[in-house]
């Protein structure tokens, strides 16, 4: 579904120009028809010259669009898949082609037309060749929590569904052929990459054949402090980000300065050193009780700037951070 949903959005792109123009032209029909009645040439070119600069995007018209088609799931028995996507797609096509009339500004009706025509440019059955060999020569599966299905020693019941689930993937990993809606995957050459907390496990709790599957093994260090920095200031959806984000719709502006940023991820290295160390994952709830009366109190101040320094981070958390019991059910 990844491969086919990236294959068809790199050749949309490519279809981009086409399908602009195209849209272009449905935009000036409509204009055209409802200004003078006829399409000669300069006056067409008129408009196209205003539709280009933007002068029109304000403008209202009413255009015929596809209308939407609800998206349905049908579950099927392994080995139906074929059947499945026939299913849906004859589904799909007892609505296919209808259109409605929808009145709206020309800058909305052109994103609109532009994906329009460049799905229409877009060849179904050669996409989905592509995109399978997509997903078998450059598709990477990851395996998160690995260790919840190795067989423990200490425990006597799971073990038996444990190493079920390890034979069961065994196939996948070895490489099979798969089948799915688009056609048959081979997993060949597909990369497997498995991660797991193997601090009560062993990776030689793993089944013989899979563990011989998993030849490259790589032990990752607790984040430092200068990690948790960088998460809070580089990362594209940063909690400040977010926080500034979300209190600026009240009118507060937060202005955190350098050195609050290095006293926050201080603190949160510090309470998952006292106490369970949970990775980054401390940083929401350190923000949380640092920013909470802030966030309480947003709709009631009205617009104003709030500086959040060292000093006014070490007031509300460094006591909290020091007592290991609290810190332990708040932070």
């Amino acid at each position: 579904e990844i491969s086919v949903k990236q294959t068809r959005e790199q050749a949309m792109r490519r279809m981009r120009t086409r399908a602009q123009d195209a849209a272009e032209d449905r935009i000036l029909d409509v204009l055209v028809g409802q200004q003078i009645g006829e399409s000669d040439s300069p006056t067409r070119q008129n408009f196209r010259k205003k539709l280009r600069e933007g002068e029109l995007d304000e403008r209202e018209i009413d255009i015929e669009v596809a209308m939407s088609q609800p998206q349905m799931e049908i579950l099927a028995p392994p080995g139906m898949e074929e059947l499945t996507s026939q299913i849906q797609g004859m589904l799909a096509g007892l609505g296919g082609g209808r259109r409605r009339l929808r009145r709206m500004k020309i800058r909305e009706a052109a994103q609109i037309l532009t994906d329009e025509e460049a799905a229409r440019l877009v060849n179904d059955d050669e996409l989905k060749v592509r995109a399978l060999a997509n997903a078998e020569q450059n598709g990477i599966v990851f395996l998160d929590e690995i260790d919840k299905i190795t067989s423990r020693g200490e425990i006597a019941g799971a073990d038996v569904s444990r190493q079920g689930v390890q034979r069961d993937l065994l196939p996948l990993v070895e490489g099979t052929t798969v089948s799915t809606r688009y056609g048959m995957v081979k997993t060949d050459h597909i990369l497997f990459i498995a991660s797991g907390a193997f601090h009560l496990a062993k990776p030689s709790d793993l089944i013989p054949e899979l563990q011989g599957r998993f030849p490259i093994r790589v032990e990752l260090d607790s984040l430092s402090v200068d990690d948790f920095e960088r998460i809070l200031v580089s990362t594209d959806a940063s909690q400040v980000k977010q926080y500034q984000a979300l209190l600026d719709t009240e009118g507060v502006t937060l202005d955190f300065r350098p050195e609050a940023i290095r006293r926050i991820a201080e603190l949160a290295f510090q309470v998952n050193e006292k106490t369970e160390n949970i990775g980054a994952r401390r940083l929401y709830t350190v923000l949380e009780k640092l920013l909470e009366e802030i966030s309480f109190d947003a709709g009631k101040r009205g617009a104003a700037t709030i500086t959040i320094d060292a000093t006014y981070v070490d007031a509300r958390l460094a006591d909290l951070a020091k007592n290991e019991d609290l810190a332990r059910f708040v932070l």
